[in-house]
């Protein structure tokens, strides 16, 4: 198949990169992220997550980020929303695109949300059928699709049974996550046909951690067959509370570097993208994972001879 002329990129650094992060981080901080973010020419930025403080306390401050995010025309700032309750809350707060979030894999999905995979998909079709009476746009994760850190066998026909459960619910996209990074690529050419059979390809993102190594074969994987929709995260930041030794999504500057050389548009601007990314390594006080971030840093701060 050819390959697609532009591909979206969905940035996920500011609620998939910082929940992992282990040291509190101040809400003026996630806000001047986002803001740095909101100029990159990103039309996707997940800005936050409307779940118990106690389940992920890192994003206990949802509402005041959200209502403090300056919000670029032409932008969404989807919010990820575990049940009714932070649906409610997250629709106080002004946000018009929410996410849903389950998996393809059972102990995977009782971890992760305290619920089997049957009862997530329960609530959510209250969650999906009122949010979309309320006008919302709405995006179900898939996650766990290549594999489970406890052990679940997935195989790709599980993965298409909860992808178009959610799809009958009304979810208008589905991203479909690889969360621990085990995935290759001879397992996105044997999955993505079998989802693009039933679901238009247009309604299809794919989500990829690096933990392996293996992300950006994985994407390069996903283009050939279709796929223009990719997650990622400024400077690789992330992880999973829920899945054990999971590093971050793939780099944001990994993937634009790739897809500018392949001639792939994307409407991002990569140095502003590392400029956001280089403010956020700063608060976190951490190196970061993206291999381009790293490679252009050291490049900008090499002596000219």
């Amino acid at each position: 198949m050819t390959l697609p002329k532009h591909v979206t990129i969905f940035e996920m650094g500011a609620r998939d990169g910082l929940q992992n992060e282990n040291a509190r981080i101040a809400t003026g901080d996630k806000v001047r992220y986002i803001d740095l973010l909101s100029r990159t020419g990103l039309k996707w930025i997940e800005a936050t997550s409307f779940v118990s403080p106690k389940a992920i306390p890192q994003l206990a401050d949802a509402t005041e980020v959200f209502a403090r995010i300056r919000k670029a025309p032409g932008v969404r700032y989807p919010v990820l929303v575990p049940n009714l309750k932070g649906y409610e809350r997250a629709r106080a707060a002004g946000a018009d695109a929410i996410a849903v979030f389950t998996a393809a894999a059972e102990r995977f999905t009782k971890r992760n949300i305290n619920m089997t995979l049957d009862e997530s998909l329960a609530t959510f079709t209250d969650v999906v059928s009122t949010s979309k009476r309320d006008g919302c746009w709405v995006r179900g994760y898939v996650s766990t699709a290549f594999g489970s850190p406890f052990g679940d066998v997935v195989t790709p026909q599980m993965v298409l049974d909860v992808s178009l459960k959610l799809i009958e619910m009304g979810c208008d996209e589905l991203s479909i996550g690889d969360t621990i990074g085990v995935g290759v690529p001879s397992q996105v050419d044997e999955l993505v046909p079998l989802l693009a059979a039933r679901i238009p390809l247009d309604r299809i993102a794919m989500h990829f951690h690096d933990t392996r190594g293996t992300a950006l074969a994985n994407v390069y994987a996903a283009l050939l067959n279709g796929i223009s929709k990719f997650d990622s995260s400024s400077g690789g930041l992330g992880g999973c509370p829920y899945a054990p030794g999971a590093t971050g999504n793939v780099g944001t500057e990994d993937v634009l570097y790739m897809l500018e050389r392949m001639g792939i548009e994307t409407g991002v601007d990569i140095a502003k993208v590392r400029a956001a990314s280089r403010f956020i390594a700063g608060v976190v006080d951490h190196a970061l994972t993206s291999k381009a971030y790293q490679a252009m840093e050291a490049a900008d701060a090499a002596p000219i001879s």
